[in-house]
C-alpha cells in the first residue's frame, strides 16, 4: 500500500495559522471606568463591531482620579469637550466608504447621572456622529 505524501502539511498548517492571525480581532482598550451596565428586554445585535466605536462613562478605577463620572476616549480620560476631534480621527481609521456609517456605543455606569451622557449625546450630534448605540446586559421578559 503506497503512503500518503505529507510533505505540503506544513504549507496547510502555517496558512490557517496565517489565516486566523489576520482575521482575529484584539481588545485594544482597557477599560478604567467602572462600568455596571443596565438590563434590557428588548436587545438589537450589531453584525459589522468593525464600524463601532466605544465611549465608556462611569466612575475610573483608580481612585486617584476621584469617583466622579468621567470620559474614556480610547484608553485616556477626556473631556465631552474632546469627542468631536475623537470622532473626527476615529473615522479616518475606517474606509472612506464606511465612514458614514460609523457607529458610536455608549458604555454608561448604571448608577451615572444622566448629565454626563447628555453632554456626550450634545458633542455627538455636533460632531454629526448620529448612530449612537447603549450597550446594556440582555434580560429574561416578563410577562404582564
Amino acid at each position: 500500500m503506497a503512503a500518503i505524501s505529507t510533505a505540503s502539511l506544513p504549507d496547510i498548517v502555517f496558512m490557517l495559522l496565517f489565516f486566523f492571525m489576520m482575521t482575529t480581532v484584539m481588545q485594544t482598550e482597557d477599560e478604567m471606568v467602572k462600568v455596571v451596565r443596565p438590563e434590557v428586554s428588548e436587545v438589537y445585535k450589531i453584525e459589522k463591531k468593525h464600524l463601532i466605536r466605544y465611549i465608556n462613562i462611569g466612575q475610573p478605577q483608580d481612585a486617584r482620579y476621584g469617583t466622579e463620572p468621567v470620559i474614556q476616549l480610547n484608553d485616556q480620560f477626556a473631556e465631552a469637550s474632546a469627542i468631536r476631534d475623537w470622532v473626527d480621527v476615529e473615522r479616518l481609521t475606517l474606509a472612506e466608504s464606511e465612514q458614514t456609517k460609523m457607529w458610536v456605543s455608549l458604555k454608561v455606569d448604571k448608577d451615572t447621572k444622566m448629565g454626563v451622557v447628555t453632554d456626550v449625546k450634545q458633542e455627538l450630534r455636533k460632531a454629526s456622529a448620529l448612530k449612537v448605540l447603549y450597550s446594556a446586559n440582555s434580560r429574561e421578559r416578563t410577562g404582564s
